[in-house]
């Protein structure tokens, strides 16, 4: 295991780079987290642009993980065609327990870029930090079962569906499953050979 760990530099992928946020971020982030399509399965509704000032300066300043809880939320940069850096979301890892080695894994993106594999290219990135440098077991997705994309998402990356929790929490004035994915590092390992 490799902690402490400090995410400072940026992770590239063949078409993206996760990266910490700054403050110039906030209207792309924005322009994600104010929909309501967006939050329909996430645990927050739509934010103001205030709220979306506040988080993204919180996103940003998450670089350590060290201990049960520490977490990182590094924007999803694209360059589109024009040149133009775009953060088109973003996502989160959470060191859930340093002595069992575990990890939540999440992600938000923008509408406009489903279906083109950019949320699947991000996490496969995070997955391999997670199973390499840092050396940890195991990688779990807690998520809403209603929520087809994130399913679809998990299942592209070899999770396996471990439990369904049925009515186990309160999510936004009513009460809601939970669906949890995981996947072994070693089932990691033979996917990326």
């Amino acid at each position: 295991m490799s902690l402490p760990f400090v995410f400072t530099e940026p992770i590239r992928t063949e078409r993206l780079t996760l990266r910490l946020m700054t403050e110039a971020d906030v209207d792309d982030v924005f322009a994600y987290q104010s929909r309501e399509d967006v939050c329909e399965y996430l645990l927050h509704g739509p934010r103001s642009r205030d709220e979306v000032v506040d988080m993204v300066a919180k996103y940003g300043a998450a670089t350590r993980l060290a201990e049960d809880h520490d977490w990182i939320e590094p924007a999803i940069e694209l360059t589109l065609p024009d040149g133009t850096l775009r953060v088109i979301g973003h996502m989160y890892l959470n060191l859930a327990s340093v002595e069992n080695l575990g990890a939540e894994i999440g992600w938000t993106l923008h509408p406009d870029f489903f279906g083109q594999g950019y949320a699947s290219e991000a996490a496969t990135a995070i997955l391999d930090l997670a199973f390499g440098e840092l050396g940890l077991h195991r990688v779990r997705a807690e998520l809403d079962p209603r929520n087809d994309a994130s399913i679809a998402l998990c299942r592209r990356l070899g999770m396996r569906e471990e439990a369904f929790f049925v009515k186990d929490m309160m999510f936004k004035g009513d009460w809601a499953d939970t669906g949890v994915y995981a996947i072994l590092d070693t089932e990691w390992a033979a996917r990326r050979r």
